[in-house]
């Protein structure tokens, strides 16, 4: 235990190197520090807003948190930090849609550990597209035991030569299971699922281009 207290205790002297026209300047800071806390530091050494300050350190960008969890960094004597400050994005229009940010996935905030952590090995380490992510992390746990179940009886439906019929079935079930169910008041589309045929209002047909005709509305 002394010796992390000593080790959290131990000052170093880095060299701050801000992209720009200023010139370096240099920091003393425990040698174990949260990115949290050295991006706060920073920025109040070098007077830059902290909202828009991105940190390189040998290399590679620091971040605050990963899977919700604080992240840390080890600093060294004569480490040189780069600081570079984020460009401000450009603001957007009120009617531009953007179609590739509908497209990228994003996790809800109150998702669980373990779901954060999948999502950061299969995105980062896999570097899996976001719609296969979409998919993977919508699917409900039902789901995912009903597509295992069919991968499993898939050879079994292959060996009795039973694959087209297991197809069909297949197909057939998806389309019974989504059909969804009406509430009370709610009319289909077509007139012949309703009650007396009722149809839906403004629907065009022959009775009524005939009814149209007959008094005189063509």
């Amino acid at each position: 235990m002394g010796m992390e207290e000593q080790d959290s205790e131990k000052k170093v002297e880095i060299v701050l190197r801000t992209i720009g026209p200023a010139r370096p300047s240099r920091l003393l800071l425990p040698s174990s520090i949260k990115v949290r806390d050295l991006r706060r530091l920073v920025a109040g050494n070098v007077n830059l807003p902290i909202e828009n300050l991105s940190l390189i350190l040998r290399g590679c960008a620091l971040y605050d948190m990963k899977n919700g969890d604080d992240l840390s960094v080890q600093l060294n004597d004569e480490d040189c930090l780069i600081v570079a400050v984020k460009p401000k994005p450009p603001v957007k229009d009120e009617y531009d849609n953007d179609d590739d940010d509908d497209l990228k996935f994003r996790l809800p905030h109150s998702s669980s550990r373990w779901k954060k952590r999948l999502y950061s090995f299969l995105h980062d380490n896999l570097k899996l597209p976001d719609i296969v992510l979409m998919v993977i992390f919508t699917l409900s746990l039902k789901a995912w035991l009903l597509i295992t179940l069919w991968f499993i009886l898939a050879p079994v439906a292959h060996r009795w030569d039973l694959g087209p019929l297991y197809i069909l079935a297949t197909g057939f079930c998806l389309i019974l299971f989504n059909l969804g169910k009406r509430q009370v008041g709610d009319i289909s589309a077509y007139s012949i699922f309703n009650e007396d045929f009722r149809e839906l209002p403004g629907t065009l047909n022959a009775d009524r281009f005939d009814r149209d005709i007959r008094a005189g509305q063509f």
